[in-house]
């Protein structure tokens, strides 16, 4: 089946021949179908986890982050035209970007529960909050010096 568009006008505009301007249409709407795809896809699945009791997996947590960076690819290769550069260049783009993403999704999966209530407190924080009661129940005490009585051992 062949592409057919009525944009004549746009080869001329960006010196290219109908032929390439098609081609760098039909590009764009190959990702365009393939994004829809994924974000259907997302939607559906979105839609039967809480039923399914998948709600909170670690599996479903990987696949939403899984899919949302492959549709940030299609973005960024094909709209923001990286797929074009060169590999150093691409490297030079996305090493910063795919780093402090993995730093984020880090962030989310960690720290993403904490709502000040125990439960949902992280190991560390389950530590701190525990170190900050005994030295409170400590202080409150009296430190557990002044106030003990002295034993001898006559009295027993």
């Amino acid at each position: 089946m062949e592409f057919h568009d009525d944009y004549p006008e746009y080869e001329k505009m960006a010196a290219h021949g109908e032929e390439d301007g098609k081609k760098l249409r039909r590009t764009l709407w190959n990702v365009f179908w393939i994004m829809l795809v994924i974000t259907i896809g997302e939607l559906v699945v979105g839609f039967i986890a809480p039923g399914k009791g998948w709600t909170g997996s670690i599996y479903l947590k990987v696949f939403f982050i899984g899919f949302t960076i492959i549709k940030a690819g299609f973005i960024v290769m094909a709209f923001m035209h990286l797929g074009h550069e060169v590999k150093f260049f691409k490297y030079t783009i996305l090493g910063p970007y795919i780093t402090f993403m993995l730093y984020c999704i880090f962030v989310c999966l960690n720290e993403g529960t904490y709502s000040g209530k125990a439960a949902n407190r992280t190991p560390i924080d389950q530590l701190l909050v525990k170190q900050q009661e005994d030295l409170r129940a400590h202080k409150h005490h009296g430190g557990g010096h002044e106030t003990a009585p002295e034993h001898s051992p006559e009295h027993h």
